[in-house]
C-alpha cells in the first residue's frame, strides 16, 4: 500500500498549509496533509489562541475538514514544520 502513496506530494500540500498557520504565541506553524482512502488529500494548519485551551492543532484541522467531506477512512498522514529535526503529531 506504501508503494502507491506519493509522499513528496503529501509533504508538499503539509508545507502549503503550514504558510497558512496562525500561531503569534509559539511562532511554530505547522501543516498536516491526510490522504484519505478515497484519494482526496486534506490539509491543515495550526490556529493558536490565547486562551492555550482553545488552541487548534493542524492535525484536527485537517481531520476535521476530511470528516466534514465524508471520509472515514485514511491511508497516510504527513506533518511539517520548518525545521529539520523531526517533530512528532501533537499527540491529542
Amino acid at each position: 500500500m506504501s508503494a502507491s502513496i506519493d509522499w513528496a506530494a503529501l509533504q508538499q500540500h503539509a508545507k502549503t498549509a503550514s504558510l497558512q498557520a496562525y500561531a503569534p504565541y509559539s511562532r511554530f506553524p505547522v501543516g498536516v496533509a491526510i490522504l484519505a482512502a478515497s484519494g482526496q488529500i486534506y490539509t491543515g494548519c495550526n490556529v493558536e489562541n490565547a486562551s492555550y485551551g482553545g488552541t487548534t492543532c493542524a492535525e484536527r484541522n485537517a481531520i476535521a475538514a476530511a470528516i466534514v467531506a465524508g471520509e472515514r477512512q485514511f491511508s497516510a498522514l504527513v506533518v511539517y514544520t520548518p525545521q529539520e529535526k523531526l517533530t512528532p503529531p501533537c499527540g491529542i
